[in-house]
Parts: structure tokens; sequence; C-alpha cells
């Protein structure tokens, strides 16, 4: 039986156009950083509290773009699907994994494309939508 997980991720962009993405310990696909909703919050306020907890940046909840929903297939759970709440925001900055991370990858979001250890939001979402954004302004999200 298929289950559902209610998740919320930050698209990271900083001002080379880079995306920053995370791989957990254990699994072998990258993402964005996020995680699920704790009882009582808002997509929005868990994407903050993940965010901190999985890289120890601080974001308030005025900084950060709502960036659209998504229902696809899990990356690294059989069986499941995910309803995702994405949210995006500029970073500059050299976070350091924690948490259950284990890798951090800025990489090109066309570049990224290209992997084939990439989660199915990203491939099928996260990505085509930003390179459609950028498309003639140079722009991933408004800021």
């Amino acid at each position: 039986m298929m289950k559902t997980l209610t998740i919320s991720a930050a698209c990271l962009i900083n001002d080379q156009g880079q995306i920053l993405l995370v791989r957990k310990r254990g699994t072998s696909k990258f993402m964005q950083p996020g995680g699920k909703p704790e009882p009582g919050e808002t997509p929005i306020e868990a994407v903050v509290r993940e965010v901190f907890e999985e890289l120890g940046v601080e974001f308030e909840v005025k900084d950060l773009e709502p960036y659209g929903e998504w229902n696809g297939p899990a990356a690294n759970e059989a069986d499941t699907s995910i309803q995702a709440y994405l949210f995006a925001a500029r970073f500059n900055g050299s976070p350091q994994p924690s948490a259950e991370l284990e890798e951090l990858l800025w990489i090109d979001p066309q570049d990224a494309l290209l992997r084939d250890d990439i989660a199915p939001l990203l491939r099928e979402h996260v990505l085509p939508t930003l390179l459609a954004n950028a498309h003639g302004s140079g722009a991933y999200f408004h800021q």
C-alpha cells in the first residue's frame, strides 16, 4: 500500500546561480534541504526549522518565497509518495552538514539534471522550473 509523506523543502540559490543539494546519511539521492513538519507546524515553519537543524542556517519566514507544491514519488522510500511544499531563497554561505546529512553539493541546475543521483522532486519539478524561470531573465525567482 502506497503511503504519502508531507515535506517542506528549501530551494537555496547562491549568486553564481547554483542550487544547494544535500544527501542524507544512508541514502543515494541528492535533494533540497528540508523535511517533515512537526505537529502544529505550517509548511514554512517546518522548512525554517529543518534548514536550521540540517545546515545551521537561520532564515525568518519573511526570507523565504513560496515556490509551489509538488506530488510525486519519494526518493529514498519504496511505495511512498510525497506532497512537497517548496520555498526559495538566496543564500551565499558555507553551511556544514549536520543532523542526518552526510554530504552537501552546490551545483548549476543544468548540470544537476545530467546526474543520475538526483531525487524525483528535483528532476521532475524543481530543476526544470528553475531553468524555465531563468530563461531570458537570468533570475531563478523574484527577490
